[in-house]
């Protein structure tokens, strides 16, 4: 095995190592040990990471685009520096990253009904819950 992956290797087993040690001491200190205690901590906090993944997917699709149109603009002044399949490629990624959470809802809603939940502009969701715009 190459050296450089049996250093990463073992890095990433003491990280998990930590992580594990440093997850069952927080749900000890927090009065309630024990394995349901830290799924449910952990349960708790995907709401907040879907928040995050779908404020994310926003930006970033805004960003792709603004990027797009200056590719744009770049392949009009010289089209042969900047090839046209450049700002489409960058045009479809930024459509694909600002309907990511619909993609979430209609996925969700077709894989678990309405039992689950999902972040949008609004906060968070039912999957299965009708909006005013749907």
């Amino acid at each position: 095995m190459h050296k450089n992956v049996k250093k990463s290797v073992i890095l990433f087993v003491g990280a998990l190592a930590c992580f594990s040690v440093g997850t069952v001491a927080f749900a000890a200190a927090s009065g309630t040990a024990g394995i349901g205690s830290i799924a449910s901590n952990v349960t708790g906090n995907l709401t907040s990471i879907a928040k995050l993944i779908t404020a994310l997917s926003y930006v970033m699709g805004m960003a792709m685009a603004v990027a797009s149109i200056v590719k744009f603009k770049a392949h009009k002044d010289n089209p042969t520096q900047v090839p046209i399949g450049t700002p489409i490629a960058l045009l479809f990624v930024a459509a694909a990253l600002i309907f990511v959470p619909s993609v979430f809802k209609t996925s969700g809603a077709t894989l678990f009904g309405g039992s689950g939940e999902v972040a949008g502009a609004s906060g968070i969701a039912s999957f299965g819950a009708k909006t005013a715009g749907s």
